[in-house]
């Protein structure tokens, strides 16, 4: 399923991955962790003005064309301000300006009411989620976003293309060889409906992918509260490695279509917000396209046993 070379370096081992289905590719330099970048959490906390805490969210957020928000529990979903996708909707997910530790209920809420949104558009559905400035959050107040667009995303697009010429050679579905490699593999962390592992080419630190047994958003609402319990269970690992901050993104095929291909959902851990401004990304991530990488996934599965 995917390629290793490895290098000696001064600093230790050096991977080059590379996943053959989608020729996506990684480097993965344990050594680096030594520069301890990260730093504990520090989050300013700036209630004034905040567009999603209560006394605001229904009086300063937009409305769909009919003048209302959806409420769902504590979330409300709207329409996003500055969109850059043909459907784009924001879910606040939190009464509270700010919290650590997401409940069950919430989650579930805010992922019902993006599904909710987002089956009104056509198109390549996602839902997604910042957490915190490091983790390119524009506001502390957690929320969620949902992006439809009639064109897929770069990564769906690879998986897209490349399962189907996977599916003509070998006779079978790549989600399905995928789940099987995965679950006999060290970087198989939990379940089996929905499949949790590490990564193996991850695309950002700690990569941790759910594999659901579904392909479009219309499907989304009986999986959602097992989705929400993998994802609690992801953010509380990453907690204990001492890292708060993270992006999520659950990819969806198109409504109707036929192509072989599986809904996942993909997190990764972002290091701290922290005085200096210092980032986990640089050139090699936004301008390569090849991200390096700190942890091996075999050795995060192995954390995730242990821990």
């Amino acid at each position: 399923m995917f390629s290793v070379t490895e290098l000696a370096t001064s600093a230790g081992l050096l991977q080059y991955r590379q996943e053959h289905l989608t020729g996506l590719r990684c480097r993965i330099s344990p050594g680096r962790l030594n520069r301890h970048l990260d730093q504990e959490l520090i989050v300013r906390n700036n209630f004034d003005g905040c567009p999603f805490c209560p006394e605001q969210v229904f009086s300063v957020t937009p409305t769909f064309a009919d003048g209302s928000r959806i409420v769902r529990g504590e979330s409300v979903t709207f329409p996003n301000l500055f969109p850059f996708g043909e459907g784009h909707v924001v879910t606040v997910i939190t009464r509270e300006h700010f919290v650590d530790t997401f409940r069950r209920g919430q989650v579930v809420d805010a992922l019902l009411g993006l599904g909710e949104a987002l089956r009104t558009v056509d198109g390549y559905a996602s839902i997604n989620w910042n957490f915190l400035p490091s983790a390119g959050a524009s506001l502390v107040h957690p929320h969620m976003q949902g992006l439809a667009d009639t064109r897929p995303s770069q990564i769906v697009s690879r998986y897209l293309h490349a399962g189907k010429e996977y599916s003509r050679v070998h006779g079978r579905r790549y989600w399905d060889a995928v789940r099987e490699e995965e679950r006999s593999s060290d970087r198989y962390l939990f379940g089996d409906e929905i499949l949790w592992s590490a990564h193996a080419v991850p695309v950002g630190e700690r990569e941790v992918r759910g594999i659901l047994p579904i392909s479009s958003l219309d499907e989304i609402e009986t999986y959602t509260g097992s989705l929400a319990d993998g994802i609690l269970e992801i953010l509380s690992f990453y907690r204990k490695l001492g890292t708060y901050a993270f992006n999520m993104s659950i990819f969806f095929d198109k409504r109707g279509a036929d192509n072989g291909f599986c809904s996942f959902c993909s997190l990764i851990s972002r290091i701290n917000p922290n005085p200096s401004s210092t980032s986990d990304s640089a050139f090699m991530e936004r301008l390569h396209l090849e991200p390096v990488i700190l942890t091996l996934p075999e050795d995060l599965g192995r954390y995730y046993r242990t821990e």
